[in-house]
């Protein structure tokens, strides 16, 4: 919250030297006029507005009390020099009404923030509303009522900002808590999910074949799988945060862009180790930013590993295309296929680890399959 008050307070001091500079500066202008003053005393108020003005400057930089004080000091006397001796007349009260309702009155921004100031500024009020009643000889007239509304609008306007900038803070403050909480649930959240993907792409699958005794697998490539999937939890248990690079296999390294050629053959091999046949068609080469590409290659290999545990079939066959925008992998097998709308809502292996993974990189995923007829997926992922 200091930041805050220093921002209250270098806004109080810039508006205080503006507005002070500015009033300062009409009053001037309108005392040069011929005929609105004797040349003596404009040159007396001028001479000592310059030491107000060199004041207000020094506010601006500084809010020191001392500057405060003497450039209220400076304005008084010089409303003092135009409006006491002699008495005034219609052009000169209008003339001095800028300097002693604005110029001086601007100092009020800056009164407002201890009792001590406060009665500082009644004092000066004061002062001036007396020299304006003594030049112009009565108590009830225009020129005191401008004087008076130009000090309560300062001393108001003083408080107000004084006020206000701090409620806004506290409010900015807890928007910024509350932004901070939301992001922090969002992250953790997606945390999770890809915490639950990693483990059903690696554990989970291993503990799957553990439970089938290993069907369909050799033991020789049964025992390498969990072997990575030690590895991967020991990493885990230590703080680190691996970078997928294809379905049960993760390793701690990242590549800026990688060939998607240069990868598919380690995801041909694993599935070959585990008797499932993967035959690829189309696209040899295509290069792809590492994240679409981990998202990718962990959708296809969770889609072959679907074929490999319930197609009842030992081929798979993907088609690879792309065009400038996309790249497209079409994985279809010839086993024995499912009603869609069987799958029950509980099981997000497809759903997790298919649809949501590619659609996080701008891509997505579709799924053609019935009874008897085979299964077809259609995998999606920018370029």
């Amino acid at each position: 919250m200091d930041l805050f008050a220093q921002e209250r307070d270098r806004l109080l001091r810039t508006t205080t030297r503006f507005l002070g500079i500015a009033c300062t500066a009409v009053s001037l202008v309108a005392l040069s006029f011929p005929g609105v003053t004797d040349l003596p005393r404009q040159a007396i108020v001028d001479v000592v507005s310059l030491v107000m003005i060199a004041m207000l400057v020094m506010i601006g930089r500084s809010g020191n009390l001392l500057w405060l004080v003497l450039g209220m000091a400076a304005g008084i006397v010089a409303g003092g020099v135009a409006l006491v001796p002699g008495g005034i007349d219609g052009p000169l009260a209008t003339a001095v009404i800028p300097l002693v309702g604005g110029a001086v009155a601007s100092f009020a921004l800056l009164l407002s923030s201890s009792v001590k100031r406060v009665v500082l500024a009644a004092v000066a009020a004061a002062l001036v509303l007396a020299e304006v009643v003594v030049g112009t000889g009565t108590i009830l007239n225009v020129q005191v009522a401008a004087v008076l509304l130009g000090w309560v609008l300062c001393f108001v306007a003083g408080f107000w900002i004084g006020n206000s900038v701090p409620r806004a803070a506290r409010r900015i403050y807890s928007i910024g808590n509350a932004h901070r909480a939301e992001r922090q649930a969002s992250e953790t959240e997606a945390q999770r999910r890809q915490g639950a993907r990693l483990l059903h792409d690696t554990v989970l699958a291993t503990l799957t074949l553990l439970a089938h005794s290993g069907f369909g697998v050799t033991p020789d490539a049964l025992r390498a799988q969990a072997a990575e999937d030690a590895r991967l939890l020991r990493h885990l248990r230590l703080g680190s945060t691996p970078q997928p690079q294809s379905s049960g296999d993760y390793n701690l390294d990242t590549t800026e862009e990688s060939p998607l050629g240069q990868t598919l053959e380690s995801v041909k091999q694993r599935f070959g180790r585990m008797g499932l046949e993967v035959s690829w068609h189309g696209t040899g080469q295509v290069l792809l930013p590492t994240h679409v590409l981990d998202a990718f290659l962990l959708a296809l290999a969770e889609c072959l590993e679907n074929v490999r545990r319930h197609a009842g079939v030992t081929e798979a066959h993907v088609t690879i295309i792309h065009d400038e925008k996309m790249v497209r992998a079409m994985v279809t097998d010839a086993g024995v296929g499912f009603e869609l709308d069987g799958i029950s809502e509980e099981r997000l292996g497809f759903k997790e680890s298919v649809v949501n993974r590619l659609r996080e990189v701008g891509g997505g995923a579709r799924l053609f399959s019935a009874p008897g007829a085979g299964t077809t997926v259609v995998l999606e992922a920018p370029r």
